[in-house]
């Protein structure tokens, strides 16, 4: 009795079904480092309680700047604290680099009115002329 030797390998060598979930596993946490690491990065920026309104979003698609007033009347540039006689000349060099640069205006619900027009009048005077206020949507029940 001859067997040819494709029969003994075919026989011989068996098939393995099971799923190796070492790499995957791997994976994983590495993308869950990744991630808790990043987070706290995204949500970076100045605690404002913003007014509620209906206003749909702005579409855009440049980074724009954004100018802060927080409850205690300080402005910020993106995370940094300025003087409100500075905000026109910081702004300035920004338009010189950029002339196109869109502006959120954040300004908290509890602060002066007033004080969020001195902002706004001041980038006005920096020649900036796409200015927009944050708000926040109203939540519908």
């Amino acid at each position: 009795m001859t067997f040819k030797s494709g029969f003994y390998k075919r026989h011989r060598l068996k098939i393995k079904s099971d799923i190796n979930v070492t790499p995957f596993v791997d994976v994983m946490l590495v993308l869950l480092v990744i991630f808790m690491v990043t987070s706290p990065m995204l949500v970076s920026g100045v605690p404002v309680d913003l007014p509620k309104t209906k206003a749909s979003p702005l579409a855009g698609s440049d980074e724009p700047i954004s100018i802060t007033v927080n409850r205690k009347g300080e402005i910020y540039i993106q995370e940094t604290k300025v003087k409100l006689s500075e905000l026109a000349i910081k702004l300035e060099a920004v338009l010189a680099e950029k002339s196109g640069t869109r502006i959120f205006v954040s300004g908290d619900v509890h602060v002066d009115y007033g004080r969020v027009i001195q902002v706004f009048s001041s980038i006005k005077e920096a020649g900036f002329t796409n200015i927009a206020l944050v708000t926040k949507p109203i939540e519908q029940n």
